[in-house]
């Protein structure tokens, strides 16, 4: 199986036409047809139901192409690796993460290493720990960034210093708005939209857990999110109160939002975390080095 193949399998699926595909690739519609069509043989399954003007994935398609982007992103992620040993440093550093306000202190790492190396490139991906750590384990990310507590045992980590709040972001209507803070009394029994981040610190009974205390079974979680802008648009469709960070949601004047900071107060930091015996691409090694020597 090609790596050649698997970007044909990929423009298909994305296009959801031979033509469009063919189109986009510069082949011909029966290269390109027949090229799939060994594809089929050579894994012994259909990969796609085919109709007059379109093309759907079947089940075993639809696992292909999770797989299949998985290779090719590690394929060129390889590919700019060795590009990248040369006497200038250049390549491609990847980083994952959870939305934070304290990525900012990263940023700040990223710019000040622009001046000496403006031939590197930066691709973030966000997501939840388990997102970042799935990444990570394939080889997909150079670094990771997880809210604490998070699990880091099986890695090398630092711990960047910044806080994050933990609070409730509401429609401004809400008769909570009027409050300066809020506490567990206050949403018992309201609906709420918490990150998977938040309910797998509370089933480990770590800090999001001890805030709640013994009221934690009587919370009613109507939906769960991995990314706080979703869980904004469901507040403002009145679903529900959105538990999340300070700062990663539109609160401002024209926003219908607002955000009210638990009491006691609740507090997150980072650790960036990367797998133990890395072997990094020049790009990874200068960004890790400048993160030791700020934060370390």
């Amino acid at each position: 199986m090609e790596v050649r193949v698997l970007r044909y399998f990929l423009t298909v699926a994305r296009e959801g036409s031979i033509t469009a595909a063919a189109d986009f690739l510069h082949l011909t519609q029966p290269t390109l047809s027949r090229q799939l069509k060994d594809l089929e043989q050579t894994l012994g399954k259909k990969l796609f139901i085919r109709s007059s003007h379109s093309i759907l994935l079947t089940e075993e398609g639809m696992l292909l192409r999770k797989r299949a982007e998985e290779i090719v992103d590690m394929v060129d992620k390889l590919e700019t690796e060795f590009s990248s040993m040369e006497e200038t440093i250049s390549g491609d550093v990847y980083i994952g993460g959870g939305e934070t306000d304290a990525m900012k202190h990263l940023a700040r790492v990223v710019k000040e290493l622009q001046s000496s190396y403006p031939n590197i490139r930066y691709h973030l991906y966000s997501g939840n720990e388990d997102d970042v750590t799935e990444r990570l384990e394939k080889g997909l990310l150079d670094f990771g960034i997880l809210i604490q507590p998070a699990s880091v045992s099986k890695y090398n980590y630092i711990n960047i210093p910044a806080k994050d709040t933990w609070g409730v972001v509401m429609r401004k209507d809400s008769p909570l708005a009027l409050k300066d803070a809020i506490q567990p009394a206050d949403i018992i029994n309201l609906p709420l939209i918490c990150s998977r981040q938040a309910m797998k610190m509370t089933y480990s009974k770590n800090e999001f857990a001890d805030w709640f205390g013994d009221d934690f079974d009587k919370l009613n979680v109507v939906a769960t999110y991995n990314l706080a802008y979703n869980a904004a648009i469901m507040v403002e469709e009145g679903i529900g109160y959105a538990v999340t960070l300070d700062k990663i949601v539109n609160t401002s004047s024209d926003s219908n939002l607002c955000f009210k900071p638990l009491e006691p107060r609740l507090q997150s930091g980072l650790n960036m975390v990367w797998k133990k015996h890395q072997v990094f691409s020049a790009a990874a090694d200068r960004f890790l080095n400048k993160i030791q020597s700020k934060f370390q």
